[in-house]
């Protein structure tokens, strides 16, 4: 417009009117342009626009720097828990998309999909170890228990402390009362606590399991898990627990959000089949066998659960604490209820027995006043158990 300039400079010099429409035809634009740019009027400046999610950019940037997070993890993050007027996933999908600063690593490994019959086959997997802290930074060490049916992709994750047998026994059980019937066979990968690899076979107490609730164990060919791939798929949504880190209070809630997600993913639309798992379900469990006699399934509820001392002296039990002797820190020891008590093993001795309560923290004066004693010198034995008896007092109104 260089030239537009020059003209205006020679009008204004012979002190002329300007012809914008003339003008126009000789520089080739539109009149309207030619009276802005000899007037010099430039363009405006587009005002750049802000998005609703901008409020939460913070918890974005934070969440995704989580390994192994999604975007839909953190979406049902802030859905659940910040705003559950967020919007749209697929808005929420295109806000990520257009912010460089975020960024999420894809998995690229590729296998091939296949279907079972329903009623046919569900698929079992651990997820885990998983860290996660309480908002007070309490350490949670655990594992999932994650199950999908084979035909409806339904999927249950239960929480557990150990991947023992008497776990693994006791997860599915509980699966198939969730689900309401046992399949025709249970696959999954090569779990050290029930096969034995020497002979790439179940271990004779699992397999006397599976023969009592109904169903065909079966194991994916070493180092093939896709084979496993429906169950390995849904594994990735508990990457939707990963925001969860600093979130929660305790172990109970943790289990609650456990159970939140789980009803949740089991809503999402599945890729291959184009519906929820939970409207697919409603087929497939129809198809499932019967459950077992409830007194064979009592005779494995009652088998002993392992659990793992802290060095508070106290060990975790639906929920609660319960504590033992002060030699027993960081070893596992083996518990089982009968009777409203909880009975305490250490390699098949009883070390001790507590009462079910729904107390936080159980501690016996004997346990307590043991643990005291080793770090407090300056004082009679007397004083300790004054003093124990004291903190007991204190400990049972504020746990109640």
């Amino acid at each position: 417009m260089a030239n537009l300039k020059g003209a205006k400079t020679c009008l204004e010099t012979l002190n002329m009117k300007p012809n914008y429409s003339e003008l126009g035809r000789i520089y080739g634009i539109d009149r309207r342009t030619a009276k802005k740019k000899y007037n010099g009027i430039e363009k405006k400046v587009q005002r750049e626009k802000h998005s609703y999610l901008d409020q939460y950019i913070d918890v974005i940037k934070e969440k995704c720097n989580i390994p192994g997070t999604t975007k839909k993890s953190v979406y049902k993050f802030i859905q659940m828990n910040i705003d559950k007027d967020i919007g749209t996933y697929s808005n929420f999908n295109k806000y990520i998309n257009k912010n460089d600063e975020i960024i999420f690593i894809k998995n690229k490994k590729a296998h091939v999909l296949y279907e079972t019959d329903y009623g046919f086959q569900l698929q079992f997997d651990w997820k885990g170890p998983i860290t996660l802290h309480t908002r007070d930074g309490t350490t949670i060490n655990f594992y999932i228990f994650s199950t999908t049916l084979g035909a409806s992709r339904f999927h249950t994750f239960i929480y557990s402390k150990f991947m023992t047998l008497e776990s693994v026994e006791r997860c599915l059980i509980e699966t198939f009362q969730i689900i309401g019937g046992i399949p025709i066979e249970c696959l999954t990968d090569n779990m050290s606590s029930i096969i034995n690899y020497s002979q790439h076979a179940f271990t004779t107490e699992f397999k006397t399991f599976s023969k009592d609730m109904g169903f065909k164990p079966k194991h994916c060919k070493i180092n093939s898990p896709e084979t496993k791939g429906k169950d390995e798929s849904c594994n990735r949504f508990m990457n939707w627990l990963l925001p969860y880190d600093y979130e929660f209070s305790d172990e109970e809630e943790l289990i609650k959000i456990i159970h939140r997600l789980n009803k949740e993913i089991n809503k999402e639309v599945n890729q291959t089949t184009n519906m929820p798992p939970v409207m697919l379900f409603e087929k497939e469990k129809e198809h499932l066998q019967p459950l077992p006699n409830e007194i064979i399934i009592e005779k494995y509820l009652d088998s002993l659960i392992a659990v793992k001392v802290q060095n508070t002296m106290l060990f975790h039990y639906k929920g609660c604490k319960y504590s033992v002797p002060k030699k027993f820190i960081n070893k596992t020891l083996k518990v089982k209820e009968a009777d409203n008590k909880l009975y305490v093993y250490h390699n098949k001795n009883l070390v001790k027995i507590h009462d079910i309560t729904d107390k936080k923290i159980n501690y016996t004066s004997d346990d307590y006043v043991e643990g005291l004693s080793t770090t407090i010198f300056n004082k009679s034995q007397e004083e300790i158990e004054n003093l124990a008896e004291h903190n007991l007092e204190l400990l049972s109104k504020i746990t109640k």
